[in-house]
């Protein structure tokens, strides 16, 4: 299944990084935050990814383009150019790099990857958040429900677009409330292409009218997530997932 990774935001608050590199290539651990996102789907079988790319697109594409120069030691032969690779771990990702637009909202990134997912079921998340998130029985609970999509519902702090839930259908879609019940959207959509007809155009922000519209119509369910979860927001964020993952235990981490 494909998976779309919302990679083209300017990243504001974590200016001390993102003045230099896109908010998806700030590392953790020697790599970045959007090798460790692709890993989690790889371990689950999902490796054929889409890149919506927008601000400093090309130092994606740049780090795709030499991705085994810049994961193992080599050799290069002067004489002809020839590069030979010393123990590299080789990967089966399919990563197609798509420029949507440096000024795009979250929506309008979406709609445009429209050509690209076709006419099937895809994985939708943004490039700056992980979760030991169990994408088998997210795709399971999906497929059980049968509706337009699904949103990740997590348990952090209260500064982003909040859910009400009944049962597990999503009544309401709120953009970053003020107070409300500790439910909020931590990405790891599973979508149905029909959905990408709530999007309007470039400047649609997906957290607004597609979802809110979704959840009024009774198309948007939640998977509750109770495990780990952690946005990457702010320098603080980074530094905390940097702890973790030289603690040798980083919760999202499930390859060897």
């Amino acid at each position: 299944m494909k998976v779309v990774i919302l990679a083209g935001g300017l990243g504001t608050r974590l200016a001390e990084y993102t003045d230099i590199i896109p908010k998806p290539m700030v590392p953790i651990g020697g790599h970045p935050i959007l090798w460790h996102l692709m890993n989690i789907y790889a371990h689950y079988g999902h490796a054929d990814f889409h890149l919506a790319l927008g601000y400093k697109a090309q130092s994606v594409k740049e780090y795709f383009l030499n991705y085994y120069s810049l994961n193992s030691d080599f050799t290069v032969n002067l004489t002809n150019g020839a590069v030979t690779h010393h123990a590299s771990q080789p990967v089966d990702w399919r990563v197609t790099l798509v420029d949507t637009g440096i000024n795009s909202m979250t929506g309008g990134r979406v709609k445009r990857m429209r050509d690209y997912v076709g006419n099937e079921t895809f994985l939708l998340t943004y490039g700056d958040g992980l979760a030991n998130i169990d994408l088998d029985a997210l795709m399971h609970f999906h497929r059980a429900h049968g509706k337009m999509l699904t949103v990740t519902a997590v348990h952090p702090g209260a500064r982003f677009g909040e859910l009400d839930l009944s049962g597990d259908s999503v009544t309401s879609f709120k953009e970053k409330p003020q107070m409300g019940h500790g439910w909020i959207n931590g990405g790891f959509f599973v979508i149905e292409p029909a959905f990408l007809d709530l999007i309007a155009d470039d400047g649609t922000v997906l957290e607004k009218e597609p979802l809110e519209r979704a959840a009024a119509m009774g198309e948007l369910m939640a998977f509750r997530h109770e495990g780990f979860w952690q946005c990457m927001d702010t320098v603080r964020d980074r530094n905390v997932l940097e702890e973790l993952w030289a603690s040798g235990s980083a919760p999202w981490k499930t390859w060897a």
